[in-house]
């Protein structure tokens, strides 16, 4: 039986503290401490917390505003586990959580592990969308967390477990934001660490939740993609680098309509097959026609913004380098 630190940084979200803390009182496994970094917050989280002190083995810690990454480190530094567990504070944990992460690591030794989210049944039909969007083969390559992902597995941070030896091997976080997630998660497996999926220690991750808010997301995501490249430049795989041929492909077609309708014709087609096969598959997947074409427009504001994201932030440490 191991015991599990829970670290949650938190900046102005006292609501969705408070339901994923209640999340936490209701896990069946119950040998865990929980620790709260309040990074800055001008609406602080605190009352929240008061009001499971009772049930919940908690620590609040109110410091400077420094950024997710660092404010981690800081958690790091206060917690007694054996194993340190980071989640973002929009996520809601399912019951058997930490009992399905501890059986799971009672047989297969992981020096560190991540899960997948997935969409809760009270969310919106957006962000159940949002979420379809996010989690996809046919949008991310299921980098997020599925267990035929492309490319190698890294863990991230809205879900995201080290052991003590990782942490005091590594030193933590060396960057705050932009990326700071991928860059730990690298670096852990240079160290030698073993690193693996626990597919079934999946959280329902909240996100945004409106389609302007994912799109800044998103957008900001691409920005770290190119942050990363600065430690691990063979880091940008070709699944990265779908946004940007998609959105490419998307102008062409638009270019196309004015200059050559055959090749018009051809990319609309394609474009249509594409989106055929993202709308079948959420609607099966989420029971809803509704979220099955507003999957449509969640993946189209992914891919442009990550694109976008990407791009712009090259273009800015370019013009910086020059």
């Amino acid at each position: 039986m191991y015991f599990y630190s829970i670290i949650i940084p938190v900046y102005n979200r006292p609501d969705e503290i408070a339901e994923l803390l209640q999340s936490l009182v209701r896990q069946t496994y119950k040998n865990f401490e929980v620790i709260i970094v309040e990074d800055g917050s001008s609406k602080t989280c605190k009352k929240a917390v008061d009001l499971t002190a009772e049930k919940l083995n908690i620590r609040y810690f109110f410091k400077e505003n420094s950024g997710q990454g660092f404010s981690r480190n800081f958690g790091f530094d206060k917690a007694t586990g054996d194993y340190f567990i980071v989640f973002d504070s929009d996520c809601i944990l399912p019951e058997a959580y930490l009992q399905t992460a501890n059986d799971f690591l009672k047989l297969n030794k992981l020096d560190a592990f991540g899960g997948p989210d997935k969409a809760h049944e009270s969310f919106t039909k957006v962000q159940k969308a949002i979420n379809y969007s996010m989690t996809s083969i046919f949008t991310t390559g299921g980098i997020r967390g599925k267990k035929n992902h492309v490319g190698s597995y890294h863990p991230r941070s809205f879900n995201m477990g080290i052991s003590r030896a990782v942490y005091e091997k590594t030193g933590g976080y060396i960057i705050t934001r932009m990326g700071e997630d991928i860059e730990f998660s690298i670096r852990i497996g240079e160290h030698g660490f073993k690193v693996g999926l626990i597919e079934e220690a999946f959280v329902y991750h909240k996100r945004r939740t409106n389609l302007i808010q994912f799109f800044m997301q998103l957008h900001f995501f691409g920005r770290a993609r190119i942050n990363v490249s600065r430690f691990y430049a063979h880091e940008i795989k070709l699944v990265h680098f779908f946004p940007l041929f998609f959105l490419l492909g998307c102008l062409l077609i638009i270019v196309c309509g004015f200059v050559y309708k055959p090749l018009f014709v051809i990319g609309l087609f394609f474009l249509t097959v594409y989106y055929l096969v993202i709308m079948i598959d959420s609607t099966l997947k989420n029971r809803s026609l509704v979220v099955g074409v507003l999957s449509l427009v969640a993946a189209t504001v992914q891919l442009c913004a990550y694109a976008i994201g990407m791009v712009g932030e090259y273009f800015k440490r370019k013009t910086k380098i020059q």
